[in-house]
């Protein structure tokens, strides 16, 4: 069954992932964009808009008639993710908020610093981490506790692996809730292709309305 999207950050390195797995699927997907020239992608099934996702009334404009909105924003280095991410999340929900019963699903992309390692830590307090990844990280974390106050509107934050780069589309994946998913020798790592992978698949089943999870192999 084809389902609307509206994709916000179509054009990043986990957007771009995202926009090409939804459209392989067969789904029709809005692809919202600051520029649209930088959306080089051509499909049947592709619209590009203009959007500001810092914006509720342009997030409200085009998340209209969608049935799910992904947020896939990032924001370059550690200033821009501070300017962006959480203030990203309360715009999203503040606009779909004027949508009422008719507002999409949102799902966002996340990050890893707030999973829970084996040792029962958090990512972000292992020894050694640079100051301008742990801001990232807690950009992340500020926009979890944000979506974690939201009742209102159907959300879904997924966490990457600690380690998260294009590579090879496999379809495999393992998930988890609040834990850091690691493999047999403690590595965490998930490919952009699968991540995308993870997102299509909890629009098409969705299982973690109103709560975070995470994927990695």
């Amino acid at each position: 069954m084809s389902t609307t999207i509206a994709l916000f950050g179509a054009n990043g390195t986990i957007g771009s992932r995202t926009l090409e797995e939804a459209l392989n699927r067969g789904h029709q997907v809005t692809a919202v964009v600051r520029d649209p020239a930088k959306i080089t992608t051509s499909h049947p099934n592709l619209t590009v808009a203009t959007g500001d996702v810092l914006d509720p009334a342009s997030v409200a404009a085009v998340a209209k008639g969608h049935d799910v909105v992904i947020s896939a924003v990032g924001g370059g280095g550690a200033e821009g993710h501070l300017a962006t991410i959480a203030p990203a999340a309360k715009s999203l929900v503040a606009g779909l908020r004027t949508l009422g019963d008719a507002a999409p699903r949102l799902i966002s992309v996340g990050g890893a610093g707030s999973l829970r390692t084996p040792d029962g830590k958090q990512v972000w307090d292992a020894e050694g981490i640079p100051d301008f990844l742990l801001q990232i990280m807690h950009a992340h974390g500020d926009a979890l506790d944000y979506y974690r106050t939201v009742t209102d509107v159907r959300w879904t934050n997924l966490s990457p692996a600690a380690t998260i780069e294009p590579g090879e589309r496999t379809g495999d994946y393992r998930t988890a809730s609040e834990d850091l998913v690691t493999d047999g020798e403690g590595n965490s790592r998930i490919s952009t292709e699968d991540y995308a992978v993870a997102v299509l698949d909890e629009i098409e089943r969705p299982r973690h309305i109103g709560e975070r999870f995470t994927v990695g192999y």
